[in-house]
């Protein structure tokens, strides 16, 4: 089952809602890096869903064309 892109931002919110509150400088760091790499998680996800979607319209417009070049 494919994670969402949903999952991913609400990690990096608590990620970072985690660090805002935490007392110890390494932890707070820790946290920050967590927070980065899940936003980063999201947005390559993100880009991979439009990504896929274009290329099935891409698809979809060759086999229209095609289909009316026979009939």
């Amino acid at each position: 089952m494919p994670t969402t892109i949903d999952f991913y931002e609400a990690q990096a919110q608590k990620c970072a809602a985690e660090a805002k509150v935490s007392d110890l400088v390494n932890v707070r760091a820790r946290l920050l890096r967590s927070a980065a790499a899940w936003r980063s998680m999201a947005e390559r996800r993100s880009r991979s869903v439009t990504m896929r979607e274009r290329l099935l319209a891409e698809k979809t417009r060759e086999r229209e064309v095609k289909a009316e070049e026979t009939a």
